[in-house]
């Protein structure tokens, strides 16, 4: 089991104000599985992702990754298992334009042991793996909205993570692109990569082998995907 959920709660204070956001939720996930987490704004999605990244702390409830109760872990722990354990995509990209496409990817490698020829060898790999290997020394910038996320892709590869957490990653991309996204998604997932997709879009929600919807800070409803080959015929198309 890689990571296990067991009556998981969120609240925000501001003041004397306590707004509950995830009101006990409950769920497993394991090594290999490609899982998305869908609701509309509002409905605790985001919160659930970052509490599961390492980024946020639950207020009750469990959540062991590994086996590892991650409440019993300081900031410093949260943040060691950020850098080995996870993966993250975002939907603004989060790429620096002042660096190159190679030296984005490289970036996560920069707080490892891993020496300079290595850094380098492994981000012109994934670099390749996504279709980047002729835009390494290009800045962002220049870059489309689908080439920006596809070097986002080969940053959150780069550390070899345990999990990939895609934030909305088709939110900011044409229809053409996302779909190009997606089946990169796909095909990580199919080489063993454990990918966990928040998003809104029912239609990309489907790209996954299973779905759990939130509402309001509680699972309405968590289910295998019956409908992904269809989503995966339309991405060849």
């Amino acid at each position: 089991m890689l990571i296990s959920v067991k009556n998981l709660k969120k609240d925000f204070i501001n003041e004397d104000v306590v707004t509950p956001v995830l009101k006990g939720v409950t769920f497993d996930i394991n090594k290999g599985d490609f899982v998305s987490i869908m609701g509309p704004s509002g409905s605790g999605k985001s919160t659930l992702m970052h509490i599961l990244s390492f980024l946020d702390k639950p207020t009750g409830g469990i959540y062991e990754f590994e086996g590892r109760d991650v409440s019993k872990l300081d900031d410093d722990d949260l943040a060691e298992m950020r850098s080995k354990k996870v993966g993250f995509i975002f939907q603004s990209f989060n790429l620096l334009n002042r660096s190159t496409v190679l030296e984005n990817v490289m970036l996560p490698l920069s707080y490892t042991n891993v020496s300079a020829e290595e850094r380098i060898e492994k981000a012109k790999k994934l670099l390749d793996q996504v279709g980047l290997s002729h835009r390494l020394n290009y800045s962002p910038n220049k870059l489309s909205g689908g080439e920006k996320q596809r070097v986002a892709i080969a940053r959150a590869l780069v550390n070899d993570p345990e999990v990939i957490f895609a934030d909305e990653p088709t939110g900011n991309l044409d229809s053409k692109s996302g779909a190009q996204v997606m089946k990169i998604l796909q095909t990580l997932n199919g080489n063993g990569h454990t990918i966990i997709l928040v998003t809104h879009e029912k239609n990309t929600a489907e790209h996954a082998q299973r779905m759990i919807r939130i509402r309001d800070g509680l699972i309405i409803e968590d289910s295998i995907v019956s409908c992904r080959q269809r989503a995966e015929e339309d991405l060849v198309k």
